[in-house]
């Protein structure tokens, strides 16, 4: 029997979805586990994989070539849910980072390179019986390592990252010191787009978004001051350049509300990094520096231009 149809057997006696027992999704399990089609399960691995590891792998052992494009597919269609059943783990890096990999879970490890023996029946039996419970683990793991943060009084999730860390500084420090009773408009996660949107607000206030508008990572209004602040947190790409800026202009064109552009740092280092990309008219604001702000201009302060 080919390998892809032997993992098939396994993936439908976990209970997994059709959609996740396709070619593709069973291809991706074998390339976590290390098996080619001359392989033996005993000797079945859980390294660390990328998902551009995973199709060079696919490619080579199997002779399937899939376009670069297809990643998010593969990662949507096999990996999400191979994780949330406990068959594989992420090793908790953001997920655009070149550093995210997953694995195969020790339990799914131990189980699979028994495959085709003697004892598989009762190791299989073993694992199923225990399958709940590691989902449980798993998910708790994954829990564990997300920060919270409070917006509006409700409690959200944000995935751990130095993105997100910067993020939650923004909503935590910065606003009750430069933007007091700012309430947030948008926020996004390294894991979840739209963490938080109050598209009622956004549209009161004129905004126009489609699908390919790209938002700052934070949105905050202070109704007071009748000022929004466009916020970008910066640990490796994304400054209030002048081209940011026109990006946003264009998607606000029918905001009246004063605008406020933002770049935000977790250290001095990374600002002097990136301070030679900053436009004019804008503010820059260093976590380890919580206290103070630096405003690229010297006509003005905090404010609209």
């Amino acid at each position: 029997m080919p390998k892809k149809d032997e993992v098939r057997a396994v993936l439908s006696a976990l209970g997994m979805p059709l959609a996740q027992q396709s070619d593709m999704c069973c291809h991706t399990l074998l390339a976590l586990c290390s098996i080619a089609e001359d392989s033996d399960w005993a000797d079945a691995k859980n390294e660390w994989m990328r998902i551009h590891d995973i199709m060079q792998f696919m490619a080579v052992s199997y002779d399937i070539n899939y376009a670069a494009n297809t990643r998010e597919t593969i990662r949507k269609q096999a990996i999400h849910h191979f994780r949330n059943a406990a068959i594989i783990e992420d090793n908790g890096k953001v997920t655009n980072s070149p550093n995210y990999r997953y694995r195969l879970t020790d339990e799914f490890l131990e189980t699979i390179r028994n495959y085709g023996s003697d004892e598989w029946d009762g190791i299989f039996e073993l694992f199923y019986k225990n399958y709940p419970s590691l989902i449980e683990i798993y998910t708790s793991k994954k829990t564990m390592t997300k920060m919270p943060v409070e917006i509006g009084g409700k409690e959200l999730m944000f995935s751990t990252s130095r993105h997100n860390e910067l993020q939650k500084l923004i909503l935590e420090e910065f606003a009750p010191r430069f933007a007091p009773h700012s309430k947030c408009l948008y926020v996004g996660d390294t894991a979840v787009k739209d963490l938080h949107k109050d598209v009622k607000m956004l549209e009161q206030l004129g905004f126009t978004i489609t699908l390919h508008d790209k938002m700052p990572d934070v949105v905050l209004y202070r109704e007071d001051k009748d000022w929004i602040y466009f916020i970008e947190a910066v640990t490796s790409v994304g400054p209030m350049d002048a081209k940011r800026i026109l990006e946003i202009e264009s998607m606000t064109e029918n905001v009246k509300a004063g605008k406020i552009f933002l770049t935000v740092f977790l250290d001095f280092k990374t600002f002097k990094k990136y301070s030679e990309a900053l436009a004019w008219e804008t503010e820059v604001w260093i976590a380890d520096l919580p206290e103070h702000m630096i405003h690229m201009n010297g006509d003005r302060f905090l404010g609209p231009r």
